[in-house]
């Protein structure tokens, strides 16, 4: 006998999200991600009897999201239960309705395949029952990634500001640090066939001998009005300056090599800030960076001494 699997669903104050893509990633565990988003974009996603063309659509209290034509039941893709696991939080601001840490590099955001590690969101879920609350992620950050990450405190501030975060009410800095002498300039090419823009501001320059071989680097401000997937990385990369030890989209072997003369095991990324205003006051949150990050500049400034 089939397995059946729901493919209709009236949105509730549980199930909500404010984007179509979102709330399906949740409604179907089974199904993998790259599906969802085939659906949507091969019409067979309809929110309140229409076909749902943007996996960006918002969603309300009491729509009706329905998949049609699709057999649900034939997707198995293997999924975690989050469960609650004691980590350590850096915590950086706590309110009735937000909570703030500096994430550390090499943590993800959730569970995943062969990762043994706890997610974040597991240690946040820890840390929320012993403080009487439910933690929703209002925003994510890549593994490898580290700074300033917002977590809600309950559903409806966890709504609200998702809606501000998608609708660029907040600023988000990076740091990041490139191969090569980008100059100030707003990239925005799409990410994903979505539109996504980014703005670069060098900050300072520097050379190494890498592999025998003189190497331009410069540390960047970074500025974000979209949060794509790998924006920021897939941005730089295309423009031909990778983030330093990115090995999804830079030079492996330069790379590597700047890995080993640096001690550096992941990309040179780091959220710094981010601010917002949320029910009558001003937000602002800063993470200094981590160690690691310090130390590559520490050896790079006394190289050009």
């Amino acid at each position: 006998m089939k397995n059946t699997v729901q493919s209709s669903w009236i949105v509730d104050q549980d199930n909500y999200f404010s984007r179509i893509d979102k709330f399906l990633r949740n409604a179907l565990k089974n199904v993998p991600l790259s599906v969802i988003y085939k659906l949507i974009r091969t019409g067979k996603v309809y929110l309140n009897e229409k076909r749902v063309k943007e996996p960006s659509a918002k969603l309300e209290i009491g729509d009706r999201v329905e998949v049609r034509n699709e057999d649900l039941s034939k997707y198995t893709r293997e999924y975690k239960e989050i469960k609650p696991a004691k980590i350590s939080l850096d915590i950086l601001f706590e309110d009735e309705d937000i909570l703030v840490v500096n994430k550390p590099a090499g943590i993800s955001v959730h569970p995943g395949k062969n990762i043994n590690k706890p997610s974040l969101i597991e240690g946040l879920k820890y840390y929320g029952s012993q403080k009487g609350f439910e933690p929703f992620l209002v925003h994510r950050l890549d593994k490898e990634t580290s700074g300033v990450l917002i977590v809600a405190k309950n559903r409806q501030v966890a709504r609200e500001l998702s809606e501000k975060i998608s609708s660029r009410d907040v600023e988000k800095n990076y740091v990041a640090l490139a191969f090569g002498s980008p100059r100030m300039e707003r990239i925005d090419i799409p990410v994903d066939g979505q539109e996504a823009i980014t703005h670069i501001k060098p900050v300072r320059k520097f050379r190494t001998k890498l592999d025998g071989k003189d190497i331009s680097l410069t540390l960047l401000d970074v500025s974000i009005e979209t949060g794509r997937k790998h924006q920021i990385r897939k941005h730089l990369a295309a423009k031909g300056f990778p983030i330093v030890c990115d090995n999804d989209y830079g030079d492996f072997r330069l790379n590597r090599a700047f890995s080993k003369k640096y001690n550096l095991k992941r990309h040179f990324l780091h959220c710094k800030s981010m601010s917002f205003d949320f029910h009558g006051k001003h937000y602002r949150f800063e993470a200094s960076l981590s160690q690691d990050l310090k130390l590559v500049l520490k050896l790079l400034e006394a190289e050009g001494d």
